[in-house]
């Protein structure tokens, strides 16, 4: 298993009247965590775009809300990797607060589709190869 965490305060605009993190915001946070973790490896999603004419579209989000975040936590946003992609990826993910409680996780599921046609794909060669390499650095 591949293993990344990202590390970011609550936003004011973030929060509803009880200065409680939306839950809108979860998912959000899940794509700051996967993001992060494809810039850190070299290969930020508009690479694989620009370059490779790949896109990587979400298929489904799961996410199970368990603990309140809230106006003045640090949130930790992780995201996991089990598996080297064939067709999809998928990524689990967790949202956590400054005291270490889950505040939500779940799972999300990416797809590969050719920017032109947007016809489904397999994984790039060298994001699976990029993914391989980090689960057997673990």
């Amino acid at each position: 298993m591949t293993h990344f965490e990202v590390s970011f305060p609550v936003r004011y605009y973030e929060t509803d009247q009880m200065a409680v993190v939306h839950h809108s915001n979860y998912i959000r946070y899940f794509e700051i965590a996967r993001n992060a973790m494809m810039v850190e490896w070299g290969f930020p999603i508009e690479r694989c775009e620009n370059e490779y004419g790949v896109m990587i579209p979400i298929v489904s989000v799961e996410c199970r809300f368990k603990h309140p975040a809230r106006m003045g936590d640090v949130l930790t946003a992780v995201a996991e990797i089990d598996k080297t992609p064939l067709a999809k990826l998928v990524v689990r993910q967790a949202v956590l607060n400054q005291d270490g409680e889950v505040c939500a996780d779940g799972a999300v599921t990416l797809g590969f589709i050719d920017s032109k046609t947007f016809r489904p794909v397999r994984c790039p060669d060298i994001l699976a190869e990029i993914i391989e390499n980090h689960l057997k650095d673990k």
